[in-house]
């Protein structure tokens, strides 16, 4: 068992894991979207790919700390996921997403070291800084559902919210159209806690390039 850990730990602390996080990240935040507004499923199937993205920073990083952390944030995740998908008439949706951006942080904060480990640029550690843009998207779309089940209210324009797992197409939606920094207009934000989080999006849109990126070519030119 020891053995089958280290090597799938092995695996997620070296760059070709990069590779893999970018399929199940492009999966969750522009193919699911898709399928959940064509078929009207695919919410199981994204909480389960949600849940494995997380899962995979258990092993992404050899801190003590961090193993610690992101381990009892998974363990909470999944518990609550389990509550409110099982035979029960309990559910902690809010919690679940306050404890799903917790983890999010978490989790860019690994890639973030594994991304700059070592000062060595190559083509996996280009798919590393993409991976962390997108984990933005999705940390602003699980912020979205948070301050939309907490108020009542968070986007609006062309767009209908039920305040359930299939409003998450709309909200990865508009935290890419912000983090982009393209607003097309269609979808807005409606009230003051939604506004500052698209700010907050556009601002970290244009400051990524500026350093992380700047980071990555100013490695690679030495």
């Amino acid at each position: 068992m020891r053995s089958l850990i280290r090597k799938f730990q092995s695996y997620w602390l070296a760059d070709a894991s990069f590779v893999t996080l970018l399929i199940m990240l492009i999966t969750a935040v522009f193919v699911l979207p898709v399928i959940m507004e064509v078929t009207g499923r695919g919410v199981l199937l994204f909480n389960m790919l949600l849940l494995s993205v997380f899962f995979s920073g258990i092993f992404s990083t050899r801190s003590v700390r961090l193993i610690s952390v992101s381990a009892i944030l998974f363990g909470i995740h999944l518990a609550l996921r389990l509550i409110r998908f099982g035979e029960n008439p309990y559910s902690f949706f809010v919690l679940e997403n306050v404890i799903g951006i917790a983890n999010t942080l978490v989790f860019l904060f690994i890639n973030l070291r594994l991304l700059f480990r070592d000062q060595i640029v190559s083509a996996y550690r280009i798919v590393g800084a993409v991976n962390v843009y997108l984990l933005l998207a999705l940390m602003g779309a699980l912020t979205l559902e948070v301050i939309h089940a907490a108020t009542g209210a968070s986007i609006g324009g062309n767009v209908v919210l039920n305040g359930t797992d299939d409003d998450y197409g709309h909200f990865i939606y508009f935290s890419l159209a912000s983090l982009t920094t393209v607003g097309f207009g269609d979808i807005y934000a409606v009230n003051t806690p939604a506004r500052m989080l698209a700010t907050a999006l556009s601002t970290l849109g244009v400051l990524f390039p500026a350093i992380v990126i700047a980071r990555l070519v100013g490695l690679a030119s030495r």
